[in-house]
């Protein structure tokens, strides 16, 4: 028998091999843009940064999509809309009621265990009401994305 051994070349770019190994990032204080090139770039959570993404001043992540994770202990204060495409919203911890507003009918997307995910359609009004504590994953268009308050 003999044996052939191939050198495969690598499908990372050199740039990885000095990347940190020591230390891992969490998507709670640093989110990743999956770019439309099938790259990724880290952003950092900074208290500004949804003011400046629903403001129109972040630009750069038009395309692609943002993966984040969030803690959660009460409702959210506002509702959201993507016109940009659809929302996939992933339960890792906790439970969940995602609300959604499908012509003016509230419908509720009911969160039980981890890896329960509900897809957001493109254009649709949401928010969550939580019960306790909950701890979800996001990938989000962040192109176009709106707010408004939820009325108590």
């Amino acid at each position: 028998v003999t044996h052939v051994h191939c050198r495969r070349k690598s499908r990372y770019p050199a740039a990885m091999s000095n990347l940190p190994t020591s230390s891992a990032t969490s998507l709670l204080s640093t989110y990743v843009h999956l770019r439309d090139d099938r790259s990724a770039a880290t952003i950092e959570n900074t208290p500004a940064f949804w003011g400046e993404l629903t403001g129109g001043q972040r630009p750069e992540l038009d395309a692609g999509r943002l993966l984040l994770a969030m803690d959660f202990t009460e409702d959210w204060p506002t509702w959201e809309i993507h016109p940009a495409g659809d929302e996939i919203v992933l339960l890792l911890a906790g439970e969940a009621d995602l609300v959604l507003d499908l012509d003016g009918r509230e419908e509720r997307r009911h969160l039980r265990s981890p890896g329960d995910f509900v897809v957001v359609p493109r254009g649709v009004w949401h928010t969550a009401k939580i019960s306790s504590y909950s701890k979800m994953l996001f990938i989000t268009p962040g192109e176009g994305t709106e707010n408004r308050p939820v009325s108590r």
